[in-house]
């Protein structure tokens, strides 16, 4: 039996190792430019009143139910080819693969992601971060509730979770307390809604890019938790 590792590193993919914002900008001139300005509106609505049913953004859902309100418009083939074709390797953080590489160096690393079961994985593939993390990825709906399946699937003294929503990390943290060390990654509009960030507690440690992590001490992490 493999030796249970002393550190798993943990990783949030949208607005931690990708610049998610950057894609949803891409797609709204997108939109706006294939469909117009109303079309696009009614999507952004659909995807919203998605995120608040399924508790995360599903793209490719939304346009399926998008569809529902224009059953012949052919233009609907080429949204979904441009959602699946995206270069997201465009889009990876600089830093991010030196942070990943760096953290190999003291533990495996894991992408720890929401997301639905099609696009997310997509998103995580197209990107190469799947092949970075040698396929250890887990997606799930909340992945803060599915905390005993993470510590099955990846068995750790220790874990450290890089994330930019500073509400995941503190409910992580509730659940594993000490043997959690919480990252904060100030990147994308949630890591800046000042409402949210003040109303929890801070991260054990913040960092204002995610290009910051390659150049921080692995071993004080633990110590910080």
């Amino acid at each position: 039996m493999a030796a249970i590792p002393e550190t798993v590193f943990l990783f949030d993919v949208d607005n931690t190792l990708l610049d998610n914002d950057a894609v949803r900008a891409d797609l709204a001139a997108h939109l706006a430019s294939a469909f117009g300005p109303a079309a696009a509106d009614r999507y952004w609505a659909i995807l919203e009143e998605l995120r608040v049913e399924l508790g995360y953004v599903d793209y490719l859902g939304a346009l399926q139910r998008y569809r529902l309100d224009a059953l012949n418009d052919p233009r609907l083939l080429l949204m979904s080819a441009f959602l699946i074709d995206y270069p997201f390797a465009d889009r990876v953080y600089p830093g991010a693969l030196q942070a990943l590489a760096h953290a190999r160096q003291s533990g495996p690393t894991v992408i720890l992601s929401d997301g639905d079961v099609v696009f997310q994985p997509r998103k995580v593939q197209r990107s190469g971060l799947w092949h970075v993390v040698e396929g250890r990825v887990l997606i799930y709906i909340h992945k803060e509730l599915m905390l005993d399946d993470l510590q099955r699937c990846h068995p750790a003294q220790h874990y450290v979770m890089v994330d930019d929503k500073l509400r995941i990390l503190t409910a992580m943290k509730a659940v594993l307390g000490s043997r959690l060390t919480t990252v904060f990654v100030r990147q994308g509009h949630y890591a800046f809604d000042a409402q949210v960030v003040q109303s929890l507690p801070p991260a054990d440690v913040t960092i204002e890019a995610i290009g910051d992590l390659a150049r921080h001490d692995l071993a004080s992490l633990r110590a910080a938790a």
